[in-house]
């Protein structure tokens, strides 16, 4: 009746009448096939195992618009609005031809009163030989005893068969049923319903060959087989190119060959896709999403008045002989946006006029002749030639060092250059070496370690010589160190180390190292000032900060270290001397200039006006201010720039639009505070600053520049994919491809993580959340820094008072009885 009255409406209420139509019959469809699902287990009415839902869809919208009752027994057709009656009408009364001369599986026939005497004579007297009655789903009649085994019409005696004990069938099949066969769980294992209890001589390998044989008989008798999910054309196409963009975004973390894991196939006939060719996806699929995504990202940059190349991975990482390196070139946008160009793969270290040929080769072939659209350069390499090179060559480019390596780069200063590093690897090189190499010693400190942290294992050690390598190993070394320090006490009292020490002077010195509260203090010292460069490096690459920031960067890190000085003790003079070193290999007037003219950093003063922060900055730094500024604009306009630039000291901005630019909100994920909208220094100058003619064209082109190039990461296995196969062309054009697609999806998500990582971080989650034993009743908090073990309601109110008391162990751990 609905139907009739709604003839009227308009086409587009007609489209939203049948997807709805169609989201209410796939409901039913999904809601039956469950109930069919669980009735097969043995969960529900008897019927379902020979009726089986199918939807009926639209010819012309290829929606579903009804849900049916097949038979599996005739292939009849019925309504699905009453499957009871269905089942009665259609089953019980006889109506199915093929369902009266089908016996019921065991499980569902009612014993009778002589099948029990003779099963209870059977067991009485085990040398009579048994009879059972099992029937196949094509009429097929298997006995043992002296019974028969009958087809159509057809009788063949059996000979007796040897009983089996049925607790030997509890495997798994090795042969997968049809959709259609009845399958129930049982012993923990899936079996067809009849043959719950049958016994083979075989032993548990025939139950995959019988389902086979029934399997087939099926198939035999009823040759159109039952129909799974039904996908439109359109669907079709629609997941495959999702499934396809899956895989390109996991860039080699995904095999292509994958693809063809009889699993997956197996997955994908099961929700109605058919097989999808790895040949195909690696090749038209794959030609066709680059030339998509190559076109978005041209129309973009065509879109933009210039643009900063940001070039990541120069920096060769300790590979394997034979294994590559990836360098990232990739345009930052005014907007914020960054679009990926392409890949070069290196193999060991590559001279500077090398990188200057790849990074003006970048430059050109993004802009053509118009390289004045390239406002400069961020790179984490090659900052002292190949940057200031091409900045010497081109006055209007900006080129920066990457802020990232500058801050990784400060750890290797200091464990070169300040002796505390070199006295704490030299102590815990000792230290770990004589624990790892000694056998009685190594073999009671994994007891204890295995006792107080759960595991056991060797303390990790740098492979080579420590000095020719980064901090990365010896900070890892002191780190276990740190994390044993109950075990290595724990060892001193052991009497078998005591008999060890008195033969062997090492043990006697590792001993006084270990007893020694100024060890600890130096090693917890270095461990404390590696872990804080290395959360602000991080929180570099996460947050991705502009040029402007980067003189309060440094300035927060001069802070900090000074705080961490004052609490270990250590002289500032020495570490205070390696930052500034540092820093003045990576300075560039850019870096003041930014600051000076970005809305975000403008100080209000005492009459409430809005001023740049030149107070902040040193006079050598305000006259890099000038020299940046006249060097930016043409000769004919630097005057007229360093005069706006003293009305922008003097005036600053208007206090609403300073108070809009710095307006800052809480991000849901991180929980900081960041500024609300990051265009809008950029954005003022252009809008509402129009006075500063000459001095907006330097700012805007100035304050949007990135001072990191980290970028996009590649999986290791296609690194050495490529080290293996690089010198085929066409694979090295489809690598390409692969690392563009990726890449600028991560750009687009803003997600620079890598698979790898997140991995890490997720099976980290462990270590950092509140365990609690079971079996103990004890609990495991982490809290700022050190792991509590005890009961938990004491332990942090005991916890705290040691820490005011000044009663901290020189242990990480500590456990409360």
């Amino acid at each position: 009746m609905a139907a009739t009255t709604n003839t009227t409406t308009t086409p587009v209420d007609s489209v939203s009448a049948d997807e709805l139509t169609a989201r209410a019959v796939h409901k039913r469809y999904e809601g039956l096939v469950i109930v069919r699902t669980k009735a097969i287990k043995g969960k529900g009415a008897w019927y379902w195992a020979h009726l089986e839902p199918m939807l009926v869809h639209n010819t012309d919208t290829g929606l579903p618009k009804a849900v049916k009752l097949r038979c599996c027994l005739c292939n009849a057709v019925f309504s699905a609005s009453n499957p009871s009656r269905t089942a009665s009408e259609h089953l019980k009364r006889g109506t199915c031809p093929n369902f009266n001369s089908l016996a019921k599986p065991i499980s569902s026939v009612s014993p009778s009163p002589t099948t029990v005497a003779t099963a209870t004579a059977t067991q009485s007297n085990r040398k009579r030989s048994s009879s059972v009655s099992v029937t196949a789903t094509g009429g097929i009649l298997f006995g043992s005893g002296s019974g028969s085994v009958s087809g159509s019409g057809c009788s063949y005696q059996a000979t007796p068969l040897a009983i089996v004990d049925p607790s030997r069938f509890c495997g798994e099949l090795t042969y997968s049923p049809s959709p259609g066969a009845v399958v129930t769980a049982s012993g923990g294992s899936f079996v067809p319903q009849h043959q719950q209890h049958l016994v083979l001589s075989g032993g548990k390998e025939d139950l995959g060959a019988l389902a086979m044989l029934e399997d087939s008989v099926k198939k035999l008798k009823s040759p159109k087989t039952s129909p799974g999910p039904t996908l439109s054309k359109s669907q079709i196409e629609c997941a495959v190119d999702f499934l396809a963009d899956w895989i390109y975004e996991c860039c080699g973390s995904v095999s292509f060959s994958s693809l063809e894991h009889p699993k997956f196939r197996a997955f994908l006939n099961h929700v109605g896709l058919p097989p999808v060719s790895r040949r195909e996806l690696a090749g038209s699929r794959l030609d066709v999403k680059y030339e998509e995504v190559k076109a978005e990202s041209e129309a973009r940059i065509r879109d933009a008045m210039f643009f900063q190349v940001a070039s990541d991975g120069w920096k060769v990482k300790s590979f394997a002989s034979g294994e590559e390196s990836l360098v990232n070139l990739t345009a930052n946008l005014p907007n914020g946006t960054s679009l990926y160009r392409r890949a070069v793969f290196l193999s060991g270290s590559v001279p500077s006029k090398y990188a200057e040929e790849v990074l003006w080769k970048t430059v050109t072939g993004i802009c053509g002749n118009a390289v004045q659209q390239c406002a400069g350069i961020v790179a984490d390499k090659f900052k002292a030639k190949a940057l200031r090179n091409l900045e010497n060559q081109h006055h209007w480019m900006v080129n920066l060092s990457c802020q990232f390596q500058g801050f990784n780069s400060l750890i290797k200063d200091f464990s070169k250059e300040l002796p505390l590093f070199k006295a704490v690897t030299e102590n815990a090189l000792k230290l770990a070496n004589f624990i790892n190499n000694t056998s009685q010693v190594r073999s009671i400190f994994q007891k204890y370690q295995l006792q107080e942290c759960g595991s056991a294992g060797l303390l990790r050690m740098p492979l080579r010589d420590h000095k020719s390598l980064n901090f990365g190993p010896v900070y890892t070394m002191i780190e276990d160190i740190l994390n044993s320090t109950r075990a290595l006490q724990l060892v001193l009292l052991d009497e078998t180390y005591k008999i060890v020490s008195i033969e062997d002077p090492v043990a006697r010195e590792v001993a006084e190292m270990i007893r020694d509260m100024g060890f600890w203090n130096d090693l917890e010292a270095v461990h404390s000032l590696v872990k804080l460069i290395k959360e602000m490096a991080q929180e570099i690459e996460t947050e991705r900060p502009l040029v402007g920031q980067c003189l309060p960067l440094w300035d927060d890190l001069r802070t900090k270290v000074k705080d961490w000085c004052s609490k270990f003790h250590i002289a500032e003079g020495p570490v205070e001397k390696v930052i500034e070193r540092r820093f003045k290999k990576n300075y560039h007037p850019a870096w003041a200039a930014a600051y000076i003219l970005d809305p975000l950093y403008l100080i209000k003063d005492m009459s409430g006006k809005y001023l740049p922060p030149f107070k902040c900055l040193t006079l050598e730094q305000e006259k890099d201010v000038d020299k940046l500024i006249t060097r930016l604009v043409s000769r004919e306009e630097a005057h007229i720039a360093l005069m706006e630039l003293m009305k922008w000291r003097t005036e600053g901005l208007d206090p609403v639009y300073a108070q809009a630019v710095q307006m800052k909100e809480r991000d849901p994920v991180t929980g900081k505070n960041k500024i609300a909208n990051p265009q809008s220094s950029r954005l003022v100058w252009e809008t509402y600053l129009t006075e500063f003619k000459s001095l907006g064209k330097v700012a805007v082109r100035l304050i949007f520049l990135h001072a990191t190039s980290c970028g996009f990461k590649c999986s290791w296995s296609l690194l050495r994919w490529v080290g293996a196969h690089g010198h085929s062309r066409v694979s090295m054009d489809r690598v390409q491809k692969l690392i563009f697609i990726a890449a600028h999806s991560k750009h687009e998500k803003r997600d620079f993580s890598s698979d790898e990582e997140k991995d890490a971080e997720l099976f980290a989650l462990a270590n950092e959340a509140c365990e609690k034993d079971s079996q103990t009743g004890e609990t495991t908090i982490r809290w700022l820094g050190v792991s509590i073990v005890g009961p938990t309601e004491c332990m942090i109110r005991e916890e705290f008072a040691w820490r005011i008391q000044g009663r901290e162990v020189f242990g990480r751990e500590v456990s409360f009885c």
